[in-house]
């Protein structure tokens, strides 16, 4: 298979555990999936007869009418967020074959593959906490392997007010990190929410930071170790974004628990590794 990156890309991601590659999905790729969602917002207003207006379909604003939705019933829009991880072209992009290309020319490995229930699309509504993720590694929420990758990408243009994702580079290379199960300070999050890092303020000082402003189109690929949370959305618009789980079926410790799966299948942490929870 072809390989797509670079050898400074491969080497940048090699150090910092993280990588921005402009431009590496083409908008034509994008724009149906920004489509699914402005349908799937317009049926939910229809369905529930709801004089919401959606303006005309536009890849800018895709998601119109939206921000009306959830002001009316907040509970639509996990209605929405539900529905729109099913979009075809969403299934489609989730598994290019781009994709593969990348896990096997960074890892290695003949035998990747994507982590079933791995894969959706994020909304991060505007002054919203319950449902930001904190600090954490994708490994203790997945539970499948511990060589992963994740591909991200946004479905709007990224600015400091949204919250873009930020990154505590080169915090792969320490390894998996033990949690708490129960945030003291939030207790309304819940299930991998509501995992805390155990050592949280200490640890993430140790490293610098960045929060990459990205446009539709452009991949960040993410080391499952690396440590790395939401931003605080400021905006008066909601952050949409694509999540893509792939992992190395080879990799010895998937091998040896039989790559269980993640915690919101209902497998726990505290089965497949104790050792990392301090509660």
């Amino acid at each position: 298979m072809e390989e797509v990156l670079t050898v400074d890309q491969v080497a940048s991601f090699n150090q910092t555990g993280v990588l921005v590659v402009p431009g590496f999905y083409n908008l034509s790729e994008v724009e149906p999936i920004q489509r699914g969602i402005y349908s799937v917002i317009g049926l939910v207003i229809d369905e529930k007869r709801l004089s919401i207006q959606q303006a005309e379909f536009a890849p800018e604003t895709f998601d119109s009418g939206f921000q009306e939705l959830i002001a009316h019933d907040r509970g639509l829009g996990g209605l929405v967020y539900d529905a729109v991880k099913q979009i075809p072209a969403f299934i489609r992009l989730a598994s290019s074959t781009n994709h593969e290309a990348v896990i096997r020319q960074l890892r290695g490995t003949a035998t990747p593959a994507i982590a079933a229930g791995g894969y959706g699309i994020r909304i991060d509504n505007p002054q919203e906490e319950k449902f930001r993720a904190a600090w954490h590694q994708e490994y203790p929420a997945q539970i499948r392997s511990m060589d992963g990758l994740v591909f991200w990408s946004p479905l709007l243009s990224m600015t400091k007010e949204l919250g873009p994702v930020e990154f505590c580079l080169g915090s792969h290379k320490d390894g998996v990190v033990p949690v708490r199960m129960k945030d003291a300070a939030n207790p309304e999050k819940v299930g991998a929410y509501g995992l805390t890092l155990a050592d949280e303020a200490e640890r993430v000082k140790r490293y610098d930071r960045a929060a990459p402003l990205t446009q539709p189109g452009d991949m960040v690929v993410i080391d499952w170790l690396v440590l790395h949370r939401s931003g605080e959305n400021h905006s008066n618009r909601s952050r949409w974004s694509m999540q893509m789980r792939w992992f190395n079926f080879e990799e010895p410790t998937g091998r040896r628990l039989g790559w269980p799966g993640s915690f919101a299948a209902g497998n726990d942490l505290r089965v497949a590794h104790p050792e990392l929870v301090v509660d």
